[in-house]
C-alpha cells in the first residue's frame, strides 16, 4: 500500500504542528487558581479526575455535552500512569492544552459563531502547513458535524486536530527518506490507524 501526504516531510509548519501541540501558547495559569478548579471538578474527592468528571466540567459552547471521544483522547494524552484518570499536575497541563486550542479555535472562527465551518477549517489547516482537497474538508465536516449545521464545535475541532496530528506523526515515522510518500502493508496500515485511535500521540 503506497500512501502519499503532500509536503508532510518537508513542511516546517507541519513539523511544528506535530511536535508542539501548544499552538498559540498561553502562560500556565496560577497554581492556586487551577487547584480550586481541580477540586471543583473532582466530585468524588478521589484526588484524581475521571473522564466522566472532566466531561461534566467542560463546555463546547452549546447545550450539548462535551464530546466524550474528545475527552477520552485528552485523558489518554495526559494520563501518564495509565489508570484512566488525571492527577493535579496532569490536569494543569491539560488545562493549558485546552486553553491553547480554544485560542486557536477562536482565531479561526472569523464570524464569531462559536463553530468552525469548512472554509474556516481549511484556513486553519492551511496555516498549519497542510494542503488538502476540498473533498477532504467536506468529509471531515460531515464526519464531525454533530449538529447537522455544516460546521464543527470546539470539542470536535480538538478531536479533528488531535487525530490529524497523530496520523501525521504516524505517517512521518514510516517516511524515513522524508519524501512525503510511504509504502506499507495492509496490516501496517491497520496498526497505524488503531494505534492512533486508541493511543493518540
Amino acid at each position: 500500500m503506497r500512501l502519499s501526504l503532500l509536503d508532510v516531510s518537508k513542511n516546517k509548519k507541519i513539523f511544528r504542528f506535530i511536535n508542539n501541540i501548544e499552538i498559540m501558547a498561553t502562560p500556565m495559569p496560577d497554581q492556586q487558581y487551577l487547584w480550586n478548579i481541580f477540586q471543583g471538578v473532582d466530585k468524588d474527592r478521589s484526588g484524581a479526575i475521571s473522564a466522566t468528571e472532566l466531561q461534566t466540567a467542560l463546555s463546547n459552547g452549546t447545550w450539548q455535552p462535551f464530546n466524550p471521544e474528545t475527552v477520552r483522547l485528552m485523558i489518554g494524552m495526559f494520563d501518564k500512569d495509565g489508570d484512566g484518570t488525571i492527577g493535579f499536575q496532569e490536569f494543569c497541563h491539560l488545562w493549558k492544552y485546552i486553553t491553547d486550542w480554544l485560542n486557536c479555535f477562536k482565531s479561526f472562527d472569523r464570524d464569531n459563531s462559536g463553530t468552525i465551518d469548512k472554509a474556516e477549517l481549511k484556513t486553519a489547516f492551511t496555516s498549519f502547513g497542510f494542503r488538502l482537497s476540498d473533498a477532504f474538508y467536506d468529509l471531515i465536516v460531515k464526519k464531525f458535524d454533530r449538529n447537522v449545521a455544516n460546521s464543527v464545535t470546539f470539542d470536535d475541532y480538538i478531536q479533528i486536530c488531535v487525530t490529524l496530528q497523530s496520523l501525521t506523526a504516524a505517517f512521518r515515522s514510516h517516511d524515513k527518506d522524508m519524501t512525503g510518500v510511504i509504502t506499507i502493508s495492509y496490516e501496517e496500515f491497520l496498526i497505524m490507524v488503531v494505534r492512533t485511535m486508541f493511543h493518540p500521540a
